[in-house]
C-alpha cells in the first residue's frame, strides 16, 4: 500500500498541445482613407440687378444651360434712352462751346501779335478753353455713363453655365444689387476637404519624392457611395493651418461629365495612402487589454510570451504594426483564447502569405 500510495502522488507530464504558427514578415501595401469634403462649382457666382426698374423679360428658364454673353434678362429702359439723349445733346453743347473758345483764343492771339489787346486778354481767352474742355470732358463722361446704365439695362451671362433659380417675375420692381438669379459652371468642380497637420506632413513628404503625380490623384465619392467616373487631382493647400481644430484645406479638381455633379453637393474624398517594407499581422493574433494591444510571441522552445505592439494603422483583416515586432519572429495565429504566457506549444506553421490571401478574398 505504501509503495502503492508512493507511485500514484508522482505528478503526470501534460500532453503539449498544439496551435497555428505564423512567422512575421513586411510587405508592401496600400490603404485608403476618406474625408469629407464640400463640394463647388468651378465658378458660381449671382446675377444682380446694376440699375433699377422694373424687370421688362425672362429670356431663361430656371436649370437652363446658357452660353457666355447670352441675354437673361431686360429691365425697362425708357428712362436710361432719355438719360443717354439728353447726355449727347449736352455733349455736343460742350463741344460747340468748346470750339468757340478755341476761335475766340485764336482772334485773341492774332490781335495781342498786332499789340491791339494786351496779353492778359490772350490768358483770359486761354483759361476759358480750358474750362469749356473740362466742360466737355464732364459732358463725354456723363454721356458714356449714360450708355453704361442703358446698356445695364441687358443683364447678359458672364460665362457658360447654368441657371439657378429665379426669385423675381415679370414686373417685379427691381432696385440696384437685386439678386436675379446665379449661375454655376460645372463643366469642372473643385472639393475641399481637410486634413490633420499629421497627415499633411506625410502627404508633403512623400509628394516631394513622387515625381510621377501619383500622390495627388484622388478618388471622390458621391452621396450615394458610388465612386465618381473621373479620378481627381489634388491641386492647392492651404498656407494656414487652422489653429481652432489643427487641420489644413486642400483643394482638388474633377472633371464633371454630364454636370451631374451639382454646386453645394456632399462627398468623400478618398486617397490612397502607400507603405512600404512593414511588418503586418492578421487581427485575429491580437487582442486587446486596456486599449492596448498584444500578440503572444513564439520564443525559440516554443514557449509563449505576451507582448505589447503598436499598430501604424488598421486594413481589412490586418493590422500594420510600428513598434513591438521584428520580422521574422513567430506569432500564435488563432487559438489565444486557449493559450497564456508561459505555456509551451507544439507549433504547426502556416505560411503568412497564405493567411493574407485568404483574408483578401473574404
Amino acid at each position: 500500500m505504501i509503495l502503492s500510495s508512493c507511485n500514484f502522488s508522482k505528478p503526470t507530464k501534460q500532453a503539449t498541445e498544439s496551435f497555428p504558427v505564423t512567422s512575421v514578415m513586411k510587405v508592401d501595401t496600400f490603404n485608403f482613407t476618406d474625408y469629407v469634403a464640400e463640394i463647388h462649382a468651378l465658378q458660381n457666382v449671382e446675377i444682380r440687378a446694376r440699375v433699377s426698374g422694373y424687370l421688362e423679360k425672362i429670356y431663361v428658364d430656371e436649370g437652363a444651360y446658357v452660353t457666355q454673353n447670352q441675354l437673361l434678362f431686360s429691365i425697362n429702359n425708357k428712362e436710361y434712352v432719355e438719360e443717354l439723349a439728353k447726355a449727347k445733346a449736352l455733349y455736343k453743347s460742350a463741344v460747340a462751346d468748346m470750339n468757340g473758345a478755341e476761335l475766340e483764343l485764336k482772334s485773341v492771339s492774332q490781335l495781342a501779335d498786332k499789340k491791339i489787346v494786351s496779353a492778359t486778354e490772350v490768358e483770359l481767352a486761354k483759361n476759358k478753353l480750358e474750362a469749356r474742355k473740362a466742360q466737355m470732358e464732364e459732358a463725354k463722361a456723363h454721356q458714356s455713363s449714360a450708355e453704361l446704365r442703358l446698356s445695364n439695362t441687358g443683364i447678359r451671362a458672364p460665362f457658360n453655365g447654368i441657371i439657378n433659380r429665379i426669385p423675381h417675375k415679370i414686373g417685379s420692381l427691381i432696385e440696384e444689387g437685386t439678386l436675379l438669379t446665379s449661375i454655376s459652371e460645372n463643366d469642372e468642380i473643385f472639393a475641399y476637404f481637410d486634413v490633420s497637420e499629421k497627415e499633411y506632413l506625410a502627404y508633403a513628404r512623400n509628394n516631394l519624392h513622387d515625381h510621377s503625380g501619383n500622390s495627388r490623384v484622388a478618388t471622390l465619392i458621391l452621396a450615394d457611395g458610388s465612386e465618381h467616373s473621373e479620378k481627381g487631382k489634388i491641386e492647392t493647400v492651404e498656407g494656414v493651418i487652422d489653429n481652432r481644430t489643427g487641420n489644413i484645406a486642400f483643394r482638388a479638381r474633377f472633371k464633371n461629365p454630364g454636370k451631374i455633379i451639382k454646386h453645394g453637393a456632399s462627398g468623400k474624398i478618398r486617397l490612397k495612402k502607400k507603405y512600404e517594407d512593414v511588418i503586418v499581422v492578421p487581427q485575429k493574433s491580437t487582442f486587446e487589454i486596456q486599449d492596448k494591444l498584444y500578440v503572444y510571441v513564439v520564443g525559440k522552445d516554443n514557449k509563449l510570451e505576451m507582448r505589447q505592439i503598436t499598430a501604424k494603422t488598421r486594413l481589412p483583416h490586418l493590422y500594420l504594426v510600428s513598434q513591438g515586432l521584428h520580422e521574422h519572429e513567430r506569432i500564435v495565429y488563432e487559438g489565444l483564447q486557449n493559450v497564456k504566457a508561459g505555456v509551451v506549444i507544439n507549433p504547426e506553421p502556416v505560411a503568412m502569405e497564405q493567411i493574407i490571401r485568404t483574408l483578401a478574398s473574404k
